[in-house]
């Protein structure tokens, strides 16, 4: 019992198996929909049970160390009570499976959640169980959706009893663990994603599955989630392994592209939208089916764009008896986060300063292609000396870092100077009016 408990606590286990590559155990898990409605009036009760998840034969780079790894050694004492899964990921192969195998040492936490799964389609008539595998590394773009399925538990020829998972009510191996076997999976390299408005982007979506009949049916669709409502984005449905394919293609998004000689020859139902608009923004879902197996990765889209940033002066003259005001325009920025300040640096100084008075703020105005607009509007003080240098910095996601622009308060003219111009117009128009 040792053993288990060692098991259930850890968060992430590697052990050595053959040449190239090694087992990964993985603490998960299991969620499992409960009978009667939540408190908050609707929703299904879910119910959340410790299960262990191993991954036999994940490949290895040639360039990794093994000795580090020890074997992977089940109960002693199988216990029915325990949820132990075992599969094979060698085939299909897990992509990055080397990142599950450096989690702990990255202090990365293995995000792992197993559910009970139906077939599309299916009548549920065979003997085998299903379940879907959700697999994440904290920190890392990377994702999979596994479904695993059942394999024959060999009968103890002993004459003893098949030992059966209390929970699951499913037979367990000799050791005590679920005997499964990955036969499908949808991945993604990419959780979440940056891009600036009217650029064109792709949202990564990959699928692996085991070997199938020549001839199978492929169905891709890409949807958008925002803000409570969905909309399909795009249906693809294609066939494997034939030469002659016929391909059928709905875009509900105008510029939303999936390459069907991709999805044939290398399995990536990844998704192009070009010439992006602020209401592109959201979560998308990919979803992949074939055959009777279908899987969906999620992926957030963000759209940004920078501000332009200008002073309604150019040129700063100082005027002692009226207020002056200065206004800082921030415009065609997304999202709406945005950051104004006023910092002033006197001719004395060599680092500039946050003014304590920041003026006031015009509302948000949001213009027709989503982004928005602001300005900042500053009254310089009278005490102000010659030389100090007014600047406006602004703070935006899509900028790498804050992004100013300044103004130099300029010395006024002389007002001997303006009398002198004033009395030669006055001469000139008596004049102008002697000679007429």
């Amino acid at each position: 019992m040792m053993m288990i408990e060692v098991v259930l606590l850890a968060y992430f286990m590697a052990f050595v198996s053959a040449e190239g590559v090694a087992d990964v155990l993985l603490s998960c898990t299991l969620v499992e929909e409960g009978a009667g409605l939540s408190q908050m009036g609707g929703g299904a009760l879910f119910t959340r049970t410790p299960a262990t998840l191993v991954l036999r034969d994940v490949p290895v780079a040639p360039d990794q160390s093994l000795e580090m790894l020890t074997p992977f050694i089940p109960p002693s004492v199988p216990d029915p009570d325990v949820i132990l899964f075992e599969a094979k990921a060698s085939s299909p192969e897990i992509p990055n499976g080397d990142l599950f195998l450096h989690a702990d040492c990255n202090e990365q936490e293995v995000i792992c959640e197993i559910s009970r799964y139906s077939q599309h389609g299916s009548q549920d008539s065979s003997k085998q169980a299903y379940f879907m595998v959700s697999l994440s590394v904290e920190g890392d773009e990377f994702s999979t959706a596994l479904v695993m399925q059942t394999l024959m538990v060999e009968k103890d020829h002993s004459g003893g009893r098949t030992l059966i998972q209390s929970k699951l009510g499913l037979p367990l191996s000799q050791s005590g663990s679920l005997l499964t076997e990955v036969v499908f999976l949808v991945f993604s390299n990419a959780k979440s994603v940056s891009a600036p408005l009217r650029s064109d982007i792709l949202l990564h979506c990959g699928f692996r599955h085991q070997e199938m009949p020549p001839v199978q049916e492929v169905g891709i669709e890409w949807r958008l989630q925002h803000r409570g409502k969905g909309q399909k984005v795009l249906e693809m449905k294609t066939r494997l392994g034939d030469t002659e394919r016929s391909t059928e293609v709905h875009a509900e998004r105008k510029g939303s592209s999936v390459d069907a000689d991709l999805v044939a020859s290398e399995s990536n139902a990844s998704v192009i939208l070009t010439k992006l608009k602020v209401w592109d923004e959201g979560t998308y879902i990919c979803t992949v089916s074939v055959g009777l197996f279908h899987a969906q990765q999620v992926i957030q889209l963000h759209v940004t764009q920078p501000p332009h940033v200008s002073l309604s002066e150019e040129k700063l003259i100082l005027k002692a008896k009226s207020p002056q005001i200065l206004t800082c325009y921030c415009s065609k920025y997304y999202p709406l986060d945005v950051q104004m300040e006023w910092l002033s640096l006197s001719p004395t100084d060599t680092e500039p300063t946050v003014l304590l008075d920041q003026g006031s703020l015009s509302s948000h105005r949001q213009h027709g292609d989503g982004t928005y607009s602001l300005s900042a509007h500053f009254t310089l003080p009278s005490s102000i000396s010659p030389g100090t240098t007014i600047i406006c910095r602004v703070s935006h996601p899509a900028l790498d870092s804050p992004l100013s622009v300044s103004v130099q308060v300029e010395r006024p003219e002389p007002e001997s100077y303006w009398f002198v111009v004033g009395a030669l117009v006055i001469t000139v128009l008596f004049f102008y009016q002697v000679m007429r």
